[in-house]
């Protein structure tokens, strides 16, 4: 319905940690969920989540059809809405991969994520989701999950020799599509 303004890093909305939803299937959830879809499709994102357009909920929208310009070899990741997401890491692997955030445009760094996850949640209905997912879809769960909790992706940079802009990093790369 509506393309919504993406918060920037310096924002002190993106520092909070936000609320449970109580309210499922209301038309102000689904509204919610709508505004995140158009605006995360118009920026080209791999994901959105609710404070990242300054709604204090904990609701986290990701996927990735055939091809993202930002990550063109990346596997694809079904469309999934989540609510009241809870993350378990599987085993103590972790794997170093390249992100970028719509909240922090035009840069990318390293960071470090569990390989392997379960993720569990609610759905816009409140029916429950239970997922057991490794590689760019954990990667890409985690990343928009540490929105809720005040956390974005720079705060998991561990070697800042590996974080830069977009566009000295990676020529050519679609830098206007960073999350």
């Amino acid at each position: 319905m509506t393309v919504r303004e993406i918060l920037k890093m310096g924002d002190p909305r993106l520092l909070r940690v936000a609320q449970p939803v109580t309210g499922f299937d209301s038309d102000a959830l689904h509204l919610l969920i709508t505004d995140l879809l158009d605006t995360m499709v118009a920026a080209n994102g791999a994901g959105l989540a609710a404070p990242q357009i300054g709604v204090d909920l904990q609701v986290v929208i990701f996927g990735s059809g055939e091809f993202n310009p930002r990550y063109p070899d990346a596997p694809v990741v079904p469309r999934t809405v989540l609510c009241n997401p809870v993350i378990t890491p599987l085993g103590d692997e972790e794997q170093l991969g390249w992100e970028g955030c719509l909240s922090v445009p035009g840069l990318r760094g390293v960071v470090p994520r569990w390989q392997r996850i379960r993720y569990t949640g609610l759905d816009p209905y409140g029916d429950a989701v239970d997922r057991t997912v490794d590689g760019f879809h954990a990667r890409v769960v985690q990343h928009e999950c540490d929105h809720l909790i005040g956390k974005l992706y720079p705060m998991r940079v561990r070697d800042f020799a590996q974080f830069g802009y977009t566009e000295v990093l990676f020529p050519g790369l679609d830098a206007s599509a960073d999350d």
